[in-house]
């Protein structure tokens, strides 16, 4: 009996044994669980968004900066169908069809021929315009406010920005008592830019001398015009037309030595005197806020357009010294850039 004893006990620590091992293998597994569980969630979901238009390269990357910025990151949770027409606006409306045939959940319109194509394309998708000097003008919204239907976004221009850049190149030329005004017929903003100019004229006791040109020979016959009609300065309204001919503007306002304001600083970095107005990178970075809205169930008719915040001074001193100007230092300290 006792050696059957001593044979039975090996056999209730085997058993104690099993159980200390499956006790320890259930809380492994209860441990490893938390772990595992992630791995079983869907992919997030990848919202496609077309953006159409011709713009700069720094420009693109603000609007992706912006994204980045809200949590978005190509590859990842956006993909992003760049469509340009390489500056061939007639391109345009098929580039917009080609976007909406790709159903994007979203279009950033880079241009205001780029948001009037889109908007012919479509009435449902959602159209974020980058730039507008006027949207309710140009057709784009209803109102600032509420702007209705599938478009919303940025505008350029705020009711004062004409007057300061007069009120600045009457700083800088005190003695200028008639100024040319150079304005694009095909821009719809124009004609208000141009009612906002003559408003500060008055205050400024300025004469104003309005010229239309939208071609390169145009642009030139209205720098003779200038020069025959003795304009002693000249105020270039912001507009994609004089943006992509910076170069020739910028050589003729020297060729006829008239202290120029510019909307762009592009154009101020190219040669211009000065320029002053609302800061694109910033729009282009803030148009990615209104996407994010949108992507996340805003519809673009309740989101209000907005105006800037946000204003860039350039002066260049190379082109002052050559026209014999000097900037007065209270400007200078305004400026966000100075040309040497």
């Amino acid at each position: 009996m006792a050696e059957d004893r001593r044979c039975a006990q090996p056999a209730h620590g085997g058993s104690r044994m099993m159980i200390i091992s499956a006790a320890l293998a259930a809380a492994l597994a209860l441990l490893a669980a938390p772990l595992a569980a992630p791995a079983q969630h869907p992919p997030e979901k990848t919202a496609r968004i077309g953006f159409l238009g011709d713009v700069p390269a720094f420009l693109v990357e603000a609007f992706r900066q912006g994204l980045r910025e809200l949590g978005y990151i190509e590859g990842r949770n956006i993909a992003i169908e760049y469509r340009s027409p390489d500056w061939k606006y007639e391109q345009l409306p098929g580039l917009a069809a080609e976007l909406v045939r790709l159903k994007v959940d979203v279009i950033v319109a880079a241009s205001p021929p780029a948001t009037e194509a889109a908007k012919q394309a479509t009435s449902t998708i959602p159209i974020v315009f980058t730039v507008s000097g006027d949207p309710v003008a140009e057709g784009f919204v209803a109102s600032l406010a509420r702007p209705g239907g599938n478009l919303t976004g940025l505008a350029t221009i705020s009711p004062e920005l004409v007057g300061k850049q007069l009120e600045m190149l009457k700083t800088v030329a005190p003695k200028v008592s008639r100024v040319a005004v150079l304005q694009n017929p095909t821009q719809p903003s124009h004609p208000r830019a141009v009612r906002q100019a003559e408003d500060a004229a008055r205050a400024l006791g300025v004469q104003l001398q309005v010229l239309k040109a939208r071609t390169p020979s145009e642009i030139e016959a209205a720098f003779a015009a200038m020069s025959s009609q003795r304009a002693g300065g000249v105020l270039v309204l912001r507009d994609a037309v004089f943006r992509a001919q910076r170069a020739q503007i910028v050589a003729l306002a020297a060729k006829s030595r008239l202290p120029a304001v510019y909307g762009l600083r592009e154009q101020a970095e190219a040669g211009g005197l000065m320029a002053y107005g609302a800061s694109v990178p910033e729009l282009f970075r803030r148009a990615a806020t209104y996407v994010d809205k949108i992507l996340k169930g805003a519809k673009p008719a309740d989101l209000p357009v907005e105006q800037p915040t946000k204003f860039e001074l350039v002066i260049n001193l190379k082109t002052a010294k050559a026209l014999g100007l000097t900037i007065p230092p209270s400007l200078l300290q305004r400026a966000d850039q100075v040309i040497q």
